[in-house]
């Protein structure tokens, strides 16, 4: 794998792409699906960008998480969705390149080996990375290839201290939590340190709740209607209908998650969906006995979103890929659009630095063999952004 960043590609027009194409098309291949295949190569090139939306880092491979700890080290992964991937959770160096984290081992599982290497202690499927006030790094695994069965023994969340960079504890998951076609999304920690609230966006969707100090966890809201992708809702990308090579419309339950400064309310949405959801905190760390108690509230109107992200400001961000964008949810309710790039396809996961910027990835889920025969674009790319004032 080149970890090194990629130099800027230049310009193409779709005639010059169509010229390289040339020798690799034989004979029986039209003109009009020659265009078809240039335009899309040119789309994403030729259309809007914004000045606002700086380049951190290219990858060789799909990103998902991203998160940077207090002292602006930026730490990144790499799922086993369609492919399987050399490195699974890594740092991102200061010259864009990328480092194996913690270490090689951890990152040494492989689908070829899947019988030889341990899931206990070795990443399967990193969905997402978030780093705490703390000095930890945490690592979501639901340790499911190609988001299908989950690898027994495989679903865990790994915490790491940033100080020694040595895995502190790993949190294993038994079946009750995560069952075999559960897939964990996203994290949020306490801000004390006692609980982890996750997204499970698999069958069935729900929410995990972790008590971070006696390592027992539960689901909450499991198969509740509002951890659940809204079957009317039909998720655009490109300006048509997203839809899998056989016909099938992606239906992703919970995702998006986002926890108040406060520690109190904790915010979620399906990605299939347009409604996103609060709960009390107090009532998720009481399902595990009393699960009755946690009732979801519709919080906003919204649209298919990946990442949430919420400020000091109590504006939550919405990462849109109907529109390559980011938006920006306020206290109001109001959703006000804030930024658009094409090069932001599929944008995913935010994080936030200590001096404010937003960093935020861009997985180009559209663009991968889950809905074309192939990549179509595979300019995996690590952003950042001012917000705004």
């Amino acid at each position: 794998m080149n970890t090194h960043p990629r130099k800027n590609s230049t310009f193409l027009t779709a005639a010059a792409v169509i010229a390289v194409l040339q020798p690799a098309i034989g004979h029986t291949q039209t003109m009009e699906n020659l265009a078809n295949k240039a335009r899309k190569l040119v789309a994403p090139i030729t259309g809007k960008t914004d000045d606002r939306l700086e380049t951190v880092a290219t990858f060789d491979h799909q990103v998902t998480g991203v998160t940077v700890s207090q002292d602006g080290r930026i730490f990144v992964n790499f799922p086993r969705w369609s492919q399987d991937v050399p490195v699974s959770v890594a740092e991102v160096m200061k010259d864009g390149s990328i480092k194996p984290y913690p270490n090689k081992e951890w990152n040494a599982w492989r689908n070829a080996r899947m019988n030889e290497i341990s899931p206990k202690d070795h990443f399967v499927t990193v969905q997402s990375v978030v780093t705490d006030n703390r000095g930890s790094l945490w690592v979501v695994d639901p340790a499911a290839p190609n988001s299908e069965k989950t690898v027994k023994d495989g679903p865990k969340l790994v915490q790491i201290d940033l100080g020694s960079n040595a895995v502190k504890r790993v949190y294993p998951f038994t079946p009750d939590v995560a069952g075999p076609a559960s897939y964990l999304n996203d994290v949020r920690i306490a801000s004390d340190g006692a609980f982890a609230y996750i997204t499970d966006s698999g069958s069935p969707g729900g929410l995990v709740v972790l008590d971070l100090i006696s390592g027992k966890a539960w689901r909450a809201l499991s198969d509740d209607p509002s951890t659940q992708f809204e079957k009317e809702v039909v998720i655009h990308t490109d300006g048509k209908p997203l839809r899998r090579p056989d016909g099938r419309q992606p239906q992703f339950n919970a995702d998006g998650i986002a926890l108040s400064k406060d520690d109190r309310t904790l915010y979620f949405q399906a990605l299939t969906g347009k409604t996103m959801y609060k709960v009390s905190t107090d009532a998720l760390e009481k399902a595990a006995t009393d699960p009755a108690a946690v009732k979801a509230e519709k919080f906003a109107d919204t649209e298919p979103t990946d990442g949430l992200w919420i400020d000091d400001q109590n504006r939550i961000y919405l990462s849109t890929m109907e529109n390559n964008g980011v938006k920006v949810l306020g206290p109001d309710g109001k959703v006000t659009p804030f930024l658009e790039d094409s090069r932001l396809r599929w944008p995913d996961t935010f994080a936030q630095g200590s001096d404010g910027a937003l960093y935020i990835t861009a997985s180009h889920i559209q663009d991968s063999p889950w809905f074309n025969e192939g990549w179509t674009d595979t300019s995996f790319t690590l952003f950042k952004f001012a917000p705004p004032k």
